[in-house]
């Protein structure tokens, strides 16, 4: 599918993930790298913590992009949450089976705040909040399935839209918010700002 251009519109994330999500909305956009610190602040409860980083990449994202520039930024981010614990991205493989290993046979909560920064108006943000019930998983699948490294930059440690698909018993919630960027608020937002995310194709769009 031809994806129609809208100019204006930034990530402000280096995942592919994300890009893949956005680029499925058919929105053309430029990704811009951005750093805050992730470290959560004391007494932080999950939600507020996705939420104010969301945000903060957000409003990075529009300060790179320096003053007078038009157009939206989006930030996300995505933590899983099992209990009461934050499982962030694991720093190896030996801490990816660990978190798996929390997870098997469980349900766990994954949110994943989306924002948008936009020149002279207020920072908007939305959370998505999804449920996610992964079943037993042995030593042996969790060591094997880590050795792939596809776990070691997912929150959580595995990845739902790849491999670790095999391990989801069932999921109640949104499919995009757990792979990191939630299309349905995600698009309220984009909506909100003015900019088109269903538009029907014209002769000469690309």
């Amino acid at each position: 599918m031809a994806v129609r251009s809208r100019p204006g519109v930034y990530l402000a994330s280096a995942s592919p993930r994300r890009k893949e999500l956005l680029d499925q909305l058919g929105i053309a956009h430029r990704v811009i790298r951005v750093s805050v610190d992730e470290s959560p602040r004391p007494g932080e409860a999950p939600a507020a913590l996705a939420c104010r980083l969301a945000v903060a990449k957000a409003e990075r994202g529009l300060a790179e992009l320096g003053a007078g520039a038009a157009g939206v930024v989006l930030g996300a981010d995505t933590i899983v949450v099992s209990d009461v614990a934050m499982l962030g991205k694991p720093r190896d493989a030996a801490a990816a089976e660990e978190m798996l290993a929390r997870l098997s046979g469980r349900t766990h909560e994954v949110l994943s705040a989306v924002a948008l920064a936009a020149p002279s108006v207020a920072t908007a943000v939305r959370l998505s909040t999804s449920r996610v019930r992964l079943r037993a998983i042995g030593a042996a699948e969790r060591r094997a399935y880590c050795a792939t490294r596809e776990p070691l930059d997912k929150a959580g440690g595995y990845a739902i839209q790849g491999r670790a698909a095999a391990f989801v018993e069932h999921l109640e919630g949104s499919y995009s918010g757990v792979m990191g960027l939630p299309l349905s608020e995600t698009a309220a937002l984009l909506s909100a700002a003015g900019v088109e995310v269903f538009v029907a194709e014209r002769p000469g769009d690309a």
